[in-house]
């Protein structure tokens, strides 16, 4: 299917322990340059992620609070559950599905298993969008709408 989520997706998944702290996690992040982290729980048989930590519950829950990266455990700052979506949906449904759950981050699942195979991130969406946007229909579409603004403040 083209414009699905799978075309745009990263594969490259990051896993940490849900028994680690925030420093862990931080430091995690900037060593493999990414915006995200899921959160799994060894001590299960699965190692399913049963949380997510961005840049953005860093910033939230730990810099903003004052708290201590090193004392704040990765289950405290995780956000649960994960939003997903399945490989075959459409980047339009994704970003949909962004802005009404707030989130920046969807969690790819395969649809039979629920296994995560993806993670799509803003960056993903901003990639797809220089690559397909017609920069030219933007541009007359922006001059119509100031022609419009103008007409009418006339």
């Amino acid at each position: 299917m083209e414009n699905a989520i799978k075309e745009i997706m990263s594969t490259k998944l990051e896993t940490i322990d849900i028994t680690e702290n925030a420093q862990e996690v931080a430091k995690k992040m900037n060593h493999k340059r990414i915006s995200s982290v899921l959160v799994i729980d060894k001590n299960k048989s699965e190692e399913e992620p049963v949380g997510i930590i961005t840049e953005r519950d860093l910033v939230d829950r730990i810099c903003t609070t004052g708290a201590s990266s090193k004392t704040v455990s990765v289950r405290e700052i995780m956000s649960s559950p994960i939003a997903t979506i399945e490989k075959q949906a459409t980047i339009e449904t994704a970003a949909d599905l962004m802005l009404s759950n707030k989130v920046r981050h969807l969690l790819v699942v395969d649809e039979q298993t629920r296994r995560p195979i993806g993670i799509v991130a803003p960056s993903d969406l901003n990639k797809y969008l220089r690559a397909n946007i017609d920069i030219d229909e933007v541009n007359a579409r922006i001059l119509k709408a100031i022609e419009a603004e103008d007409a009418i403040e006339r």
